[in-house]
């Protein structure tokens, strides 16, 4: 099942980059017009002067960890919707909690692509064990396999035994889910002597998606596919059957910038993901999602020519207290603003003597105590904390996305 949803998937590149910025200042002027918190932010952008990457890489970001607050001072959404609540088709409450808004229309959060590149075609059905109640993965991917013409067993998390009495019953050919629950109700059919082998392919997201997970449903005959998005953007990227990282969903533009910053990192670097999208009723721009992830070069073995991403990789706000204070990403950041001859930077916490410790390693072409002092200075001035500076050659760091790493035992 290698064919794709639509002409979109194999656009080549160019053609691609041009489309989606061609369409973005017009996204981008919507927001500013009719959300109160992006006509604040973007006050003084012009959404026609946003044509390219390095354009957009100039706005700034909108961090996910934020919007507990933002939607605390301004209610329900923190103003970044541009429609009325009872205008949206759904309102979610995820963990924090953070009230998430889903828009009338068909695929609202793109999640057909995705299934279809799993193997999931329209006449099947899908047994649905996301949650549908206030969380919105349940809907995320109804949603989705009604775009594609499924018809879905609302079965949601938990009553394994049921959900396995069911399958035997109904003989979906699709599950969706997290990674573990699929196995956990075959496990069930098993010791109830029950067949579950009409279920061949499967989505599978909300968790890490493991090497032994992956082997079991193999060795069971089924097709298991992952995805990658979240409850504020819907689906990002997707696995396809060339198993070779996460294919960017055509709905949006992505970039991978260096954690606490808004900069794109070169191709292959470990750093953020930021995410716009061309949601109506919920225009993100620029929307940092925490996670951490690299581009992959090159283009899918599968026929699919959109960026693909190495899959999640961490989480990118590394923010620690040392000595009683909290050091940001963000400050190393300013670090390095202030020393443009540092390429890359990563602060490692320590603990000697029952003493919290920190030491700058820097990457640059360029050494010595004047430098060093200088550094140090700034560390100083920016984190009102002290520490050692150490250079190491251009490329030497590890390439995880890390700019502060917590060593202490």
């Amino acid at each position: 099942m290698s064919d794709t949803y639509d002409q979109l998937e194999t656009r080549s590149p160019d053609r691609r980059e041009a489309e989606l910025f061609a369409a973005l200042p017009a996204q981008i002027a919507h927001a500013k017009a009719n959300a109160p918190y992006f006509t604040r932010l973007l006050a003084d952008v012009d959404p026609a002067a946003v044509r390219d990457r390095a354009s957009l890489a100039t706005l700034p970001v909108t961090r996910k960890s934020d919007l507990i607050a933002l939607q605390k001072e301004a209610p329900p959404f923190g103003g970044m919707t541009t429609v009325a609540i009872g205008r949206l088709a759904r309102v979610f409450a995820s963990p924090g909690p953070i009230h998430d808004p889903e828009a009338h229309g068909t695929d609202p959060w793109r999640t057909a692509r995705a299934l279809h590149a799993s193997g999931i075609r329209g006449g099947d059905l899908v047994q649905n064990c996301f949650a549908y109640h206030l969380t919105p993965a349940g809907s995320m991917f109804e949603t989705g396999a009604h775009a594609l013409g499924c018809a879905v067993i609302p079965a949601g998390v938990g009553n394994t035994e049921m959900q396995a009495q069911v399958a035997a019953h109904l003989k979906p050919r699709a599950y969706i889910g997290t990674p573990d629950f699929l196995k956990i109700i075959l496990e069930k059919g098993d010791e109830l002597g029950l067949d579950l082998s009409s279920i061949a392919v499967g989505h599978v997201t909300g968790g890490p998606f493991l090497p032994d997970a992956r082997a079991y449903y193999e060795g069971r005959g089924i097709a298991v596919y992952q995805s990658y998005g979240t409850a504020d953007l819907g689906i990002v990227a997707f696995e396809t059957p060339a198993r070779a990282g996460l294919v960017v969903d055509e709905g949006v533009i992505v970039e991978i910038v260096r954690p606490g910053t808004g900069d794109p990192v070169p191709e292959g670097e470990v750093g953020e993901v930021v995410v716009t999208t061309f949601n109506q009723a919920y225009p993100l721009v620029r929307f940092a999602t925490g996670d951490l992830s690299a581009v992959l070069p090159g283009e899918s073995l599968c026929g699919r020519t959109n960026m693909r991403l190495k899959g999640w990789m961490g989480r990118a706000d590394q923010t620690t207290k040392v000595k009683g204070m909290f050091v940001h990403p963000q400050q190393i950041a300013e670090v390095l603003r202030r020393h443009p001859q540092i390429g890359k930077a990563r602060l490692v916490i320590g603990r000697e003597d029952a003493n919290d410790t920190m030491t700058l390693r820097c990457e640059s072409p360029e050494s010595g105590e004047a430098l060093a002092a200088s550094v140090r200075e700034t560390l100083v001035a920016v984190t009102k904390l002290k520490g050692v500076v150490e250079f190491a050659a251009p490329g030497s760091l590890p390439n995880d996305g890390k700019v502060i790493e917590d060593a202490r035992a």
